[in-house]
């Protein structure tokens, strides 16, 4: 739920409940209050309401008798069952007849309540709310006029005062009550809907400040739908981000230094070989034409051999930084590797390995390439392959498969093979199967690395499977024409 609607819905419930529960509230403190004022016949509660209405159809009652039929207050059965209705309503009955009470209601019989009668009578305005009997009365009376030609009086008094006296203390606990309900429903609602907006922004808060002291590992999950949620998610996200970004930026510190290391290995055994040759020149041990011109030849190939690592150490980081370009052109891939096998085989390096083509048919497989860089790709595997391979019979055989979207590519030797694992981790940048580190094995680390990022740069892909004692097989694949198209 949105935090707009959680806002919205609590507005209305702050105006509808304190509605309804002060309703309830008044319900109760009036039943509880106003239980006494009046009564039915069969004792039950009669509420203050009913009480007045009942009240003013038995007073008209009286007031039409006294008008009909005046013989009838003469009738004791009669005035005993009328007072008995009007006690009922907290009023009672009086009759004068030739200035004398024949009858007084107990509900209002008072040792002066004759002259108080008349005093009211004389002076309605000042004693219509006078004291009779310890108690507040309205006093309502109805001349009549008897059979036997006497007159007389017949007076209702009506008790307001228990009314007023539970209404003193019935007021101000409605007025209370209602303050608190207004008071005990916004703050209950209030810390609700402040708690499911202020916890998740402290949860916020705590971990900006985990992020700031360098954790990176505490996550944030609110669990909401709302926009505090969509921000927590957002927030995780970010963190996630750069907790990765922290992790590569070791990585590639961690890289960094093992460039820095394998560069200095890898050119010092050149290094150190050209300077053995040239000290053995200079200090007379190649006295001899034959011993010299050996010497001069082994400081040419260890100076190939650091031009050849330099080379691939450029061509990595140049492809590691995306800023080598890919010329990508149609070319025949069977046509290509055909005669790229047969140029292999006359390669000197390759003697005591015998290196074959299969694959294809004698049909073309288009190819979008870039033919120096699948070059590289080819003479890397191989090379790969020449380090361990140490049969009497090395072979090298290179498979081609056409398949409907891209064609792939299968250079399998027969060497020693890879371990199950190590084989995840060939492509890695610097990895090395053989821990030695010899430059006669070892490599520099990153020929495979270099096949991946030229391969996966033209839209492939390459892996790898081997078994111990078997050989090693490297695959990789090409879009074909119909797929591809020209990159830079």
């Amino acid at each position: 739920m949105s935090i707009k609607m959680r806002l919205l819905l609590s507005y209305i419930a702050m105006t509808f409940i304190p509605v309804i529960l002060f309703a309830l509230i008044a319900a109760t403190l009036a039943s509880l209050f106003f239980k006494e004022t009046a009564g039915t016949a069969d004792g039950n509660a009669m509420p203050p309401w009913e009480t007045s209405s009942n009240r003013n159809e038995l007073i008209a009652g009286v007031k039409f008798m006294a008008r009909i039929e005046p013989d009838r207050f003469t009738d004791s059965s009669f005035l005993t069952n009328m007072d008995e209705q009007l006690n009922q309503v907290q009023a009672g009955l009086v009759v004068v007849r030739d200035e004398r009470m024949t009858y007084v209601s107990p509900f209002v019989d008072s040792p002066d309540l004759y002259n108080q009668l008349q005093r009211v009578l004389a002076d309605p305005d000042q004693y219509r709310w006078g004291k009779i009997s310890g108690s507040r009365f309205v006093v309502e009376g109805y001349d009549i006029r008897f059979s036997d030609r006497s007159t007389g009086t017949v007076y209702v008094l009506s008790d307001i005062n228990l009314l007023f006296e539970k209404a003193k203390t019935f007021l101000p606990l409605l007025v209370l009550s209602l303050l608190v309900v207004i008071a005990l429903t916004n703050g209950i609602l209030t810390f609700l809907v402040s708690r499911s907006l202020i916890r998740p922004l402290y949860t916020l808060k705590h971990a900006a400040e985990q992020i700031k002291e360098g954790n990176l590992d505490h996550a944030v999950n609110l669990k909401q739908k709302d926009e505090i949620g969509q921000l927590g998610a957002a927030f995780e996200e970010m963190r996630g981000r750069l907790n990765e970004s922290i992790r590569l930026q070791q990585q590639y510190e961690e890289n960094r230094k093992e460039l820095i290391s394998n560069i200095s290995h890898d050119l010092k055994t050149p290094i150190t070989g050209i300077k053995a040759c040239v000290e053995g020149i200079q200090d007379g041990i190649a006295g001899t034409g034959a011993k010299r011109e050996k010497y001069m030849d082994m400081i040419s190939k260890k100076t190939e051999e650091m031009d050849r690592l330099i080379d691939e150490l450029m061509l990595f980081s140049k492809l590691d930084l995306n800023r080598l370009p890919f010329h990508l052109e149609p070319i025949d891939l069977a046509a290509y590797l055909r005669d790229s096998v047969e140029e292999l085989s006359l390669d000197p390096q390759m003697e005591g390995t015998g290196i074959t083509f299969s694959g294809a048919g004698s049909g073309a497989v288009s190819v979008m390439a870039d033919r120096e860089k699948l070059r590289r790709v080819i003479m890397n595997i191989i090379d790969n392959s020449l380090k361990y391979m140490n049969k009497e019979q090395n072979a090298i055989r290179v498979e081609l498969t056409d398949g409907m979207a891209e064609a792939t590519v299968h250079i399998r030797d027969n060497g020693p093979g890879i371990e199950s694992a190590a084989l995840p981790h060939i492509f890695d940048r610097f990895y090395r199967a053989d821990p030695s580190r010899s430059t006669a094995t070892g490599g520099s680390g990153i020929g495979l690395a270099i096949v991946k990022q030229i391969v996966e740069g033209q839209g492939g892909r390459v892996w790898a499977e081997s078994r111990m004692g078997e050989g090693t097989g490297i695959y990789f694949t090409l879009p074909k024409t119909e797929r591809g198209g020209e990159q830079g």
